[in-house]
C-alpha cells in the first residue's frame, strides 16, 4: 500500500479519478471524455509541492481510499452520501476557500444553498462571487459538494466538471429523493 498516489475508478457515469497523500485525498476528478484527460485534470490540482504520485492499482490503494472510492460509486449511483468526514489534503488552500468547503461540505444530500446564503453564514455578505470562485476551483468535486451551492434564484450557475451546469443539475438530481432511479445518461457522457 501506499501512502501517496492516484488510481482511475469505474462509476456508473464514467471513469473518475482519486489522488491521494499520507491520509487525505488530493483531488476527486469526475470523468472526462477520456482517461488522459481525466488524470491531467485531476493531477494539476495536486499539491504543487510535490511531485506526481505514483499510479496505483486498485489492490495497492489503502483500505480507507477504497472506502471513499465505494461512496463516491454509491454517490454517483444514485444513492446519497454525505461526505462531510472523508479527510482532505489543504495545504495550499487559501483560509477563505477552506471555511467555503468546510461550510458546503456539511450541505445535505438533497438540499442546496445559495452562493449569497454562503457568503452570509460565513460573515461575509457581499462575498458571493468570492464563493463562486473558490467553489470553481475545488479540486474535490462531490466530496465538497459545490454542486449544492446555486446562483441566486435557484439558477444552476457554474460548475468546472465536464459538462458544466448541466453536470451539476445531473448531480443534484441524483440526490432528489424519488420513487424510481434516474434512467438513461444523465451526464451525457457515454455515447
Amino acid at each position: 500500500m501506499t501512502e501517496d498516489g492516484y488510481l482511475l475508478f469505474d462509476t456508473p457515469v464514467g471513469r473518475c479519478g482519486l489522488a491521494w497523500h499520507g491520509g487525505a485525498i488530493s483531488a476527486l476528478q469526475l470523468p472526462e471524455p477520456d482517461d488522459a484527460r481525466t488524470v491531467r485534470r485531476m493531477l494539476r490540482h495536486v499539491a504543487s509541492t510535490e511531485s506526481a504520485p505514483p499510479h496505483v492499482t486498485d489492490d495497492d490503494a489503502p483500505d480507507w481510499v477504497r472506502d471513499v472510492i465505494a461512496q463516491v460509486g454509491a454517490l454517483l449511483e444514485g444513492r446519497p452520501q454525505h461526505l462531510e468526514d472523508v479527510p482532505l489534503d489543504l495545504r495550499d488552500t487559501p483560509d477563505f476557500a477552506r471555511q467555503v468547503y468546510a461550510l458546503s461540505r456539511a450541505i445535505p444530500p438533497g438540499q442546496t444553498l445559495t452562493y449569497g446564503e454562503v457568503a452570509r453564514r460565513l460573515g461575509a455578505p457581499g462575498a458571493s462571487r468570492a464563493v463562486g470562485q473558490a467553489l470553481g476551483s475545488n479540486p474535490f468535486a462531490i466530496i465538497v459538494p459545490c454542486h449544492r451551492v446555486l446562483a441566486a434564484n435557484g439558477r444552476s450557475g457554474g460548475f468546472s466538471a465536464s459538462g458544466g451546469a448541466r453536470t451539476k443539475l445531473a448531480l443534484l438530481a441524483l440526490e432528489s429523493p424519488r420513487d424510481t432511479p434516474p434512467e438513461g445518461d444523465l451526464f451525457g457522457w457515454r455515447g
